[in-house]
């Protein structure tokens, strides 16, 4: 997950100019919806536009990376872990679980 608070957001088209090989547009469009081995490219939707982030890009590199190469990769970085373990907590709050 995107965290937009401490990550580089970047349009779609930003990426495809950063990115090695300079990937079409459309390349990066079906990373987003189909994925590579089964890893795809974390997005956001923000006023009708889709963004990805600079960190998103290298851990989509990583995870398609390993599973190429068939090793296990731990797909969360702590702050993720973190952030999701805490949203979970305010969502069961929030239902008076």
């Amino acid at each position: 997950m995107i965290d937009t608070e401490h990550e580089k957001i970047i349009t779609l088209a930003d990426a495809t100019k950063i990115l090695p090989g300079r990937p079409n547009l459309s390349t990066l469009w079906r990373w987003r919806l189909r994925g590579v081995r089964g890893v795809t490219l974390e997005t956001i939707l923000s006023g009708g536009k889709r963004f990805t982030s600079v960190e998103a890009l290298r851990r989509f590199q990583e995870r398609v990376t390993a599973a190429a190469d068939g090793v296990e990769h731990n797909p969360l970085t702590n702050r993720q872990r973190a952030a999701s373990v805490s949203a979970a907590k305010s969502e069961l709050e929030a239902a008076g679980i």
